[in-house]
């Protein structure tokens, strides 16, 4: 019977959609207690079926507007749900604050210093590799962690608290990614996950699950990536700024293309053009999407035809990028680079494909990113098939 609540609580939960932490607000205030006895932990132990409700249970049905009948009913379901965020959040609660905060009160300064090195670390990002970047992003995350947990502020703070400590764990998660330090990125981007959520922050909760997805598509873990991009997308709502939709569907278009299907992913694509074209110069948009414009769709568009096999396709866009593309970011450089000795080599012009290929490697060679390295072996292993042309067996004999 527990798990049928469970179950149920999250279902209408889901359809007033409300986080966690805003139903245990509203069934606090429907009971009239002061302190907040019911917190988001508690609401999660609910619907996972670790807790029972007991008492809480005519509030929890008040506080949704529904009958206590239809949270005891059992459940039927066709088929088992899909994922959604609150899957993906970490277990046990590590942003808990502690039960007697002995530190210093905190305001809004503070929160504007720490946004402040959140953005100096996205910056630093566009023009440095992971492994240079790894050991400073985790130090700037844990102290944020630490200045939430132990600090005295007020809700309003706390909130702007959690928001910078969800956008730094995207940041410092995409740096560990990219470091080849994936089990620590996923760590670090339910962190952030759970962060946002608590903040109740949707549109930042999407571009941190959305950022997994990415990951999780890109080492093997294809119908989890798909999964979680879809849950990003639809956990944000309609509501979320144009920019954040068209990443959103970039990143379910790249998450179909990894798992090898084409039309859910071309699909993907076209909403994603249709998303960001809604938007305009007095649109509002997180400012950590400063570098969501159609240049970058456009990449994401010539990326997916290459993973495709459509060269036709992919070759014109990827030179029409690469062609005014900053130069001093280098290590997307050689990524883009990358994706176009591939589709040059599935155009059938291995020749320009390894003076493409060389470029990669050379651009590669001071370069601290896992993502790059895995792309040259990448490249590597498709010119093999053409070993036998000169400028093909030099790019391999060099690099090997």
């Amino acid at each position: 019977m527990s798990g049928n609540i469970g179950a149920n609580i999250r279902r209408e939960r889901d359809r007033c959609g409300w986080s966690q932490a805003r139903l245990a607000r509203e069934v606090c205030r429907v009971a009239g207690v002061q302190g907040e006895p019911v917190g988001r932990q508690e609401v999660s132990r609910w619907e996972t079926g670790k807790r029972k409700p007991r008492e809480w249970l005519p509030f929890i049905a008040a506080a949704l507007g529904i009958p206590v009948g239809a949270l005891t009913e059992p459940q039927k379901p066709a088929e088992p749900p899909l994922p959604t965020l609150a899957d993906y959040l970490p277990t046990g609660d590590p942003l808990a604050p502690l039960s007697a905060r002995a530190g210093r009160r905190i305001g809004m300064g503070q929160v504007d210093d720490l946004q402040q090195r959140v953005h100096g670390l996205r910056l630093a990002d566009d023009v440095l590799a992971g492994g240079d970047l790894i050991r400073p992003a985790l130090r700037e995350l844990r102290s944020a962690v630490k200045l939430y947990r132990e600090g005295s502020h007020s809700g309003e703070v706390g909130r702007e608290l959690l928001r910078q400590v969800g956008e730094l764990a995207q940041i410092a998660g995409w740096i560990a990614s990219d470091a080849g330090q994936y089990a620590e990125a996923e760590s670090i981007y339910r962190l952030g996950l759970s962060a946002a959520r608590q903040a109740e922050d949707d549109t930042l909760a999407g571009n941190l699950a959305g950022s997994l997805a990415y990951q999780l598509s890109n080492t093997g873990r294809e119908v989890e990536g798909i999964q979680l991009a879809r849950a990003a997308l639809d956990g944000a709502g309609t509501d979320a700024p144009a920019k954040a939709r068209a990443l959103y569907l970039d990143r379910v278009a790249w998450a179909h293309t990894k798992a090898g299907q084409a039309q859910p992913a071309m699909r993907a694509l076209g909403e994603a053009s249709e998303a960001l074209s809604q938007d305009s110069e007095g649109s509002a948009s997180p400012p950590y999407l400063y570098w969501v414009d159609s240049g970058e769709l456009q990449v994401m568009e010539s990326r997916v035809y290459t993973e495709l096999r459509r060269p036709l396709r992919a070759v014109p866009l990827l030179r029409d990028v690469l062609g005014r593309y900053d130069a001093t970011h280098t290590r997307e450089l050689a990524l883009y680079l990358s994706w176009l000795a591939i589709a040059l080599a599935d155009a059938n012009e291995p020749e320009e494909a390894a003076a493409t290929a060389e470029r990669v490697i050379t651009l590669s060679a001071d370069v601290a990113s896992e993502r790059t390295a895995e792309r040259v072996r990448v490249v590597l292993a498709r010119l093999d098939d053409y070993r036998d042309i000169p400028e093909v067996r030099a790019v391999l004999d060099g690099a090997a």
